[in-house]
């Protein structure tokens, strides 16, 4: 081969968490290796957004209810407010909520998705947070924290999250926070934070965290999304505004991931967690962890294979 031809063909090892394709540069692809995220400015559409945002009041209000979908409030605002969008911080698992879904499938959004998960795309988990305005207990603190912790599926670079800002999202009403590069450490040891005051249900967060690490502040844009890597530390701060700062998000993974045991591994207490909600809620006796993600599991591109 020629000399030309060498340098177009990527270097063995250069790139473990993108795949070779022709919507990322080189630069784009080196930044995200290194650091395990990546911003693309303005991708979803204002009218996507707005439509979005409408029915995410809709469930709200509950004039749609989508069946499987967990509907997190801060009850404490529940007499204040009733059913309002001031009460409700996060929709999860709006996989059976058309108009919401609609996000999972966007070619805008998949056509970067492709990059890092291949063609076989499945949508895994599906969130719409509204960032309360806070108190100091700092009850929507999202303590730092890696996503793979809650995921039974692997390999972890095959799976990706796209998390679009719905508003301008700053310092101020608790943008995400990340910590560049730590998408190459292991999976480590999540539980419930010790702080004062609540912490809400599975927002479990690092064990140990490493106070030395940077951390850099992703001041977004309304549309603006991020792509990042489960095993990427990162978290949100608190909303000291009187606004509502949403996002919606959904962590993808290529359908040839496959499913693992956590028995005796750190994500074992989770999994404990989670299947004894799922009982309480569905009056089931039996449920396994694998059962709960093939329910919120969808195919959004390509073929289903293992998951």
């Amino acid at each position: 081969p020629t000399s030309a031809q060498v340098s177009a063909v990527p270097q063995p090892g250069r790139f473990r968490y993108t795949l070779d394709n022709n919507v990322l540069t080189t630069e784009q692809r080196q930044f995200y290796e290194d650091n395990g995220y990546l911003l693309i400015k303005k991708l979803v559409s204002d009218e996507d957004i707005e439509r979005f945002r409408k029915e995410f009041v809709r469930i709200c209000k509950r004039e749609v209810n989508p069946p499987g979908a967990m509907i997190m409030k801060d009850e404490s605002l529940r007499s204040q407010y009733g059913q309002s969008e001031k009460v409700v911080n996060k929709v999860q698992d709006f996989q059976e909520d058309k108009e919401l879904f609609r996000y999972c499938t966007l070619p805008e959004v998949l056509k970067y998705v492709e990059c890092f998960t291949g063609p076989n795309i499945m949508a895994m988990h599906t969130m719409l947070i509204n960032k309360l305005p806070d108190s100091d207990k700092q009850t929507f603190l999202h303590p730092m924290h890696q996503d793979l912790h809650y995921f039974p599926f692997r390999p972890a670079a095959r799976i990706v999250c796209s998390w679009t800002a719905m508003e301008r999202a700053d310092q101020d009403n608790g943008c995400l926070v990340v910590q560049p590069g730590t998408h190459k450490q292991p999976l480590k040891p999540h539980g419930y934070p010790e702080w004062e005051g609540k912490t809400n249900k599975f927002f479990h967060g690092l064990l140990n965290e490493d106070e030395k690490l940077p951390k850099v502040h992703l001041v977004m844009e309304k549309g603006d999304t991020v792509f990042f890597h489960p095993l990427l530390i990162h978290g949100s701060g608190i909303n000291r505004t009187s606004g509502f700062r949403k996002s919606i998000s959904c962590h993808f993974a290529s359908s040839e991931c496959y499913y693992i045991d956590v028995k005796n591994t750190s994500q074992e207490h989770l999994e404990k967690e989670l299947v004894e909600m799922v009982r309480k809620k569905y009056n089931a006796t039996s449920v396994e962890l694998r059962d709960i993600w093939n329910f919120r599991a969808r195919l959004v591109q390509g073929e289903r294979i293992n998951l």
